[in-house]
């Protein structure tokens, strides 16, 4: 399947800045899984650009403009080649070993009632089948919000609430996968399936379990199915933090206005 990406993002801001420094989690790497066919990225003002990787092996791009700054937008535009895959993703850059990533963090600490959640009738089957009936659970269990995240809402206050995105509910099973006792860590990225055709406000967030003899399986509690080639990887992290798509900082007063627009398509897969 070849899939493409025109991704958006505006910052203006109500006065002046002397100097932005961003860092860009939004460039895809290649896996079995996904080939990169073409990934541009541009700035509409005199900025440096520098590529390298980040601690996970995310291909990340640091951003550095110098002011008067009154606005700028960053836009994506990408075709990823895709493979059928079940979810299951080799081939990717691993610097840590998987154990990390049965670490919980602030956003993805579990406590008693996501413990007892992910016990409920999963916990003594086979540990794939105990993985698609946790991520099936999560998705039906509640109503999915297609607006902006809530900055710094954690597992433990999602599951409290009724209404959450996608990315609490990734942050929902991946504390339930790791209370567990299994590898789990945060994706982003875009998924053809989770956009249906419609203008978002932001990537797409999901989440991938380990498997002894399998790997890593990437689980959309979202949408309640597999992350397989409907779905454009482009980073992961213990937590949506780790790999957020944008994040930096600004030298100047006034307010911040951010704007974003994502438009997922597909030509089919024989273009």
């Amino acid at each position: 399947m070849r899939l493409t990406v025109d991704h958006h993002t505006s910052y203006t801001f109500s006065e002046p800045q002397a100097r932005i420094v961003q860092l860009l989690r939004m460039t895809p790497a290649d896996t079995d899984q996904q080939t990169i066919a073409d990934w541009q990225i541009h700035v509409d003002c005199d900025a440096r650009l520098r590529t390298s990787r980040d601690g996970f092996g995310n291909r990340v791009t640091m951003l550095y403009a110098e002011g008067p700054i009154r606005s700028v937008e960053i836009a994506v535009l990408g075709q990823v080649l895709t493979a059928p895959s079940s979810g299951i993703i080799t081939g990717g850059v691993e610097p840590f070993p998987v154990a990390l990533y049965q670490r919980a963090t602030p956003l993805t600490a579990a406590n008693a009632a996501i413990l007892a959640f992910a016990q409920d009738g999963c916990a003594a089957a086979p540990a794939l089948d105990r993985l698609h009936a946790l991520n099936r659970a999560v998705h039906a269990r509640f109503t999915l919000d297609k607006g902006r995240p809530v900055a710094g809402r954690s597992a433990i206050e999602a599951f409290a609430g009724g209404r959450t995105t996608a990315r609490d509910l990734a942050h929902i099973f991946i504390a339930a996968v790791r209370a567990l006792g299994a590898p789990a860590r945060y994706v982003s990225g875009y998924s053809l399936i989770a956009a249906n055709g419609e203008h978002q406000p932001t990537p797409h967030g999901w989440a991938e379990a380990w498997v002894d003899g399998i790997g890593w399986i990437g689980f959309d509690p979202g949408m309640g199915l597999c992350a397989a080639e409907e779905y454009i990887r482009v980073a992961i992290g213990l937590d949506a933090t780790s790999a957020a798509p944008v994040a930096g900082s600004r030298l100047g007063d006034g307010r911040e206005n951010l704007d974003v627009d994502i438009i997922i398509g597909s030509l089919g897969s024989d273009a």
